[in-house]
């Protein structure tokens, strides 16, 4: 498996971070945004999660936090309530099931983010998503980030 580097061109690496920064900048909470694209990494199995941990890191989240994304429904002692609709939300969003993200996940997120963040956070997922299909299309490994 070797990295396909000329798959990306320049203007669109350009937008999709534009996309990034503003989604994270709107969220309000680079701590949970991290969670968040660390969540959805895994669901599109992107070697960029070594980033993104160390992002995390950098923003203090906590390693217990770090080691259970995946296990967040089970983990109600470690995701507060917020945290977990964030991460139903980026589930249902990456993955659509059925087409469509189920209403009861939408609603439970609006309980916690006013409808600009909940925006911003819909956006965040959307640009992870977007930069996971293109690092995986890419087959970028693991190891490049150095913050």
């Amino acid at each position: 498996m070797t990295a396909r580097t000329r798959l990306l061109d320049p203007a669109v690496g350009r937008a999709l971070s534009a996309l990034s920064a503003t989604a994270k900048k709107g969220l309000g909470d680079p701590a949970l945004a991290e969670l968040v694209v660390i969540r959805a990494s895994q669901l599109n199995h992107c070697a960029c999660l070594d980033m993104h941990l160390a992002i995390a890191r950098e923003y203090g989240v906590s390693e217990e936090q770090l080691g259970l994304p995946a296990a967040w429904e089970e983990a109600d002692e470690v995701f507060d309530e917020r945290e977990r609709a964030a991460l139903a939300l980026t589930e249902a969003v990456t993955v659509l099931t059925g087409g469509f993200v189920p209403d009861e996940v939408y609603e439970r997120a609006a309980k916690h983010f006013d409808e600009t963040r909940l925006a911003h956070l819909i956006g965040l997922v959307v640009a992870i998503d977007n930069w996971n299909r293109v690092m995986v299309a890419r087959r970028i490994p693991p190891g490049g980030y150095t913050p």
